[in-house]
């Protein structure tokens, strides 16, 4: 992933209470959600539906490696990679914005990575706030799979993210095509099984996001050793080896994705025929 562009400057302005927020979006999607959060006090008991979720992240994974690094059959995997590209921009460019900087310009190409330029902020956040800003990004999405109505509100944002990307990636004809048709799958995927399809669309995004932060650190920082990375700028900022930030980096992304499926697991006990169920009641279709 090529680097972000930093000038000095910047600060702190104040920050906002993202977990009220978040309470109140997951009470909005679901009432029977929230209740089953305040009743389940016993423990983490994996429920049947929930194993099958789990099966399917574990095969994501497996897919995942073996089309990211397959010939020609890798570029099944090009608008979702086009759009971890841009969590990855977006993480850079909020955190920019959040610490008193200005986001100039962002440039996305899923040949060669995408590139942020910034004035100002707190470079010692912007700088990894990528990596794990797309981490993060992933863990929520692969929350959110755990979940019919959950995968309805997360889609309405990544399909805007899909959006984005048209408008700061590059402009050939196969980007424009694929992303459109990421969306248009997302879109279907509404209209089968009252939105089932659509958590594991969500899923795929989120466990993809989280494999890529910890995917491209690998390759840039400990693989091929690439000198120009975020990794790298901040370790001749701040010290320490860019191998050993993105170590670092790696980790932390990785327990995102951890905590995402943990949290998932306590928030969304109920059976598929439940979820169904409240998905009928929530932003329902005919199907």
């Amino acid at each position: 992933m090529a680097p972000a562009i930093l000038t000095p400057g910047g600060s702190y302005p104040s920050s906002t209470n993202l977990l009220t927020l978040a309470r109140s979006a997951v009470i909005t999607a679901s009432p029977h959600i929230a209740r089953s959060v305040l009743v389940r006090r016993g423990g983490l008991g994996v429920t049947d539906a929930q194993k099958v979720t789990l099966g399917i992240i574990a095969a994501y994974v497996v897919v995942i490696a073996i089309l990211w690094n397959v010939p020609y059959i890798r570029w099944v995997l090009w608008p979702f990679k086009m759009l971890v590209i841009a969590f990855h921009e977006f993480g850079h460019a909020i955190t920019c914005v959040l610490t008193g900087g200005k986001v100039k310009s962002i440039s996305l190409d899923p040949r060669e990575g995408g590139v942020t330029h910034m004035q100002g902020g707190k470079n010692g956040l912007t700088l990894p706030a990528g990596y794990l800003g797309s981490s993060l990004i992933g863990a929520l999405l692969t929350f959110a799979g755990f979940n019919i109505n959950a995968s309805k509100v997360a889609s309405i944002v990544v399909g805007v993210c899909f959006l984005l990307t048209l408008w700061w990636g590059r402009r050939d004809l196969l980007t424009i095509g694929t992303v459109l048709a990421a969306i248009g799958l997302l879109v279907a995927c509404w209209f089968i099984a009252k939105a089932e399809a659509l958590r594991f669309v969500i899923l795929f995004i989120g466990v993809m996001s989280s494999l890529y932060s910890v995917w491209d650190i690998c390759d840039d920082l400990i693989l091929r050793k690439v000198n120009s990375s975020d990794a790298s700028v901040f370790a001749k900022r701040y010290g320490g080896s860019s191998q050993c930030w993105g170590v670092i980096w790696s980790i932390i992304s990785l327990c995102f994705m951890a905590a995402g499926i943990v949290a998932g697991i306590a928030a969304f006990p109920q059976s598929a025929e439940q979820q169904r169920e409240d998905s009928s009641k929530f932003i329902p279709t005919k199907f």
